[in-house]
């Protein structure tokens, strides 16, 4: 039977537990400098592991959480933090639409909805998804607001420990939730949370992502406060263990890369992403190099630490020899022969040349490249997904050469992936008959549409932070200015339809928050590019492969 689980918090202390707000370091010598008080947020210019740390300002206000809380709703009506960036009407109003999103268990913020669209029917948009959560979740900590990132930690983490199931299977201990909402019984004046597994989505499919998430938020808030007890708590310390378990296990894979189900990621219904999705790929990466930084050195710390290195040279190698394609790539694996047979045998996985797409050798420039959406045997995706690519250039999966061609690509490419609105989460389109075998005839899923081509406005924070990485900010700019002739006006779409994202999407919300969250991070990074080490590592020289270019393909 499916159905939601639902977690009593009067029946477990720990829900009720209060969380200490830190207090942030002030140095008096460089208050003087500034015209009003300020605290100081630790800004982290390189990651933990290299033990270096900077103090940067930036504007936070105390009185951040004098919250009000009306009692079976999400508490709308929360202050502004004033800052330099609301100057900007539409900034002003992305602050605004943020905050009303707020969702409040015991009086405390501990996520963000989907969507505050009431012209629709709410479906799950009225919960708070681990995923969608992230673009705000930054744009708190840049905004010098974590308690409510370290509540949402917390409160996720303790809907791991729940018991999972769908019909008479049992999940694995260490699946996070998509989502969770808060339900409120005026009668009895009590609240209760309610997560949801993946039982009640379409497909019921359980979300590979969310753990990932989980973990790269966790090292963005201690490098955002540079409060590094949180990570080290005895459950957030069990929590990454625990979702590390999933994703180490040993099984039949003869790749180190991760199979999934269609639907397990952003892409969360069938598009034929199944096996081994780029997205997945990339988050996988980039939450085993967050959890090689967070984990403790304890025995059990220590055990995880060399099994992630193992899988991280592993994953590295598999994933820039045979996921990475450029022109030269693509002409030499179009020449391939196939059957092949024995160690020797170049085209490893038996992808057959006369089943790649038409349109592949006209998007392919002369300078760029990217990481495919798929290979598995006898089959290879050629589509471009943003996400993946930007979480490899992020996680510095992508090799710095790499990293400035997929730049390149979308330099190139700007008509296509970007348009009249940032930002193409998949390119090309499907449709016909190819769309009615991949989608099974998704009728939301249609040419241009939704995750279908689809233009999302979400991935402007992910395409900047990439931009700003590569050192290649004017992109992001363009498409920020770009992004604000349309987002305030058209309320906040969840995403645009159109080759060129000229529409809003036939099904789309409006006050998406993660539309609102996605701009606000773009914004601010773009501001102050020091925010960028919350959601960038840079490149291990030990994870480098040895290696030829002319060898690097063994498809």
């Amino acid at each position: 039977m499916f159905g939601n689980h639902n977690l009593d918090v009067s029946q477990n202390g720990s829900f009720s537990e209060k969380v200490k707000t830190g207090t942030e370091p002030e140095d008096p010598d460089l208050l003087k400098l500034l015209d009003r008080p300020r605290s100081l947020n630790i800004e982290r210019q390189r990651s933990c592991e290299q033990g270096e740390l900077s103090v940067g300002i930036s504007p936070c206000r105390g009185d951040i959480f004098d919250y009000v809380f009306s009692p079976g709703r999400s508490g709308f009506n929360t202050p502004r933090v004033d800052n330099g960036f609301e100057a900007h009407p539409v900034v002003a109003e992305a602050w605004e639409a943020l905050r009303r999103s707020l969702v409040y268990f015991r009086g405390q913020p501990v996520g963000t909805i989907a969507a505050l669209d009431n012209s629709e029917e709410n479906l799950n948009y009225d919960q708070v998804f681990v995923r969608d959560f992230v673009p705000s979740a930054l744009a708190f900590l840049m905004n010098g607001e974590p308690e409510i990132v370290k509540n949402f930690i917390l409160k996720t983490l303790r809907l791991q420990s729940w018991e999972k199931k769908i019909d008479r299977f049992q999940l694995g201990e260490g699946v996070m939730p998509a989502s969770f909402k808060v339900l409120h019984d005026p009668v009895r004046n009590h609240e209760t949370l309610i997560a949801d597994f993946g039982e009640s989505a379409i497909g019921r499919v359980a979300p590979v992502d969310s753990g990932f998430w989980w973990i790269i938020l966790l090292r963005a808030y201690t490098k955002s406060t540079g409060d590094t007890s949180l990570a080290e708590r005895p459950e957030c310390q069990k929590g990454m263990r625990l979702i590390l378990s999933l994703c180490l296990s040993e099984g039949f894979d003869t790749f180190p890369t991760l199979l999934c189900a269609d639907g397990c990621c952003m892409i969360d219904r069938r598009m034929g992403v199944y096996g081994y999705p780029i997205e997945i790929q990339a988050l996988f990466f980039m939450a085993l190099r967050c959890a090689m930084i967070l984990l403790k050195q304890d025995m059990e710390g220590k055990e995880f630490v060399e099994r992630i290195v193992k899988r991280l040279h592993a994953l590295s190698y598999h994933m820039r020899s045979y996921f990475w394609i450029d022109l030269k790539q693509l002409n030499d694996i179009y020449r391939y022969k196939t059957e092949e047979y024995s160690h020797t045998a170049v085209n490893k996985f038996n992808v057959i040349p006369d089943s790649f797409p038409d349109w592949v050798f006209d998007f392919m420039p002369t300078r760029g490249g990217y990481f495919v959406g798929n290979v598995s045997p006898a089959r290879m995706d050629f589509r471009w997904f943003c996400l993946g690519n930007c979480i490899a250039i992020l996680s510095s999966l992508a090799t710095p050469e790499q990293s400035t061609a997929i730049m390149d690509l979308i330099e190139s490419r700007w008509e296509e992936l970007v348009g009249e609105m940032p930002l193409k989460v998949c390119y090309p389109a499907i449709f016909n008959h190819e769309w009615k075998i991949t989608t099974g005839c998704d009728p939301k899923n249609t040419r241009w549409s939704y995750h279908n081509g689809g233009t999302w406005p979400v991935l402007l924070w992910l395409l900047t932070a990439a931009c700003i990485k590569t050192g290649r900010p004017q992109i992001a700019r363009r498409a920020i200015e770009l992004a604000e002739t349309r987002l305030l006006k058209d309320n906040w779409p969840e995403y645009y339809d159109g080759k060129s994202g000229r529409y809003i999407g036939k099904q789309a919300r409006k006050f998406q928050t993660w539309s609102v969250a996605g701009y606000l991070v773009a914004k601010m990074m773009l501001e102050d590019p020091s925010h960028l080490g919350m959601v960038s590592i840079e490149e291990d020289k030990q994870l480098k492969p040895l290696m030829k270019r002319s060898n690097s393909w063994a498809l």
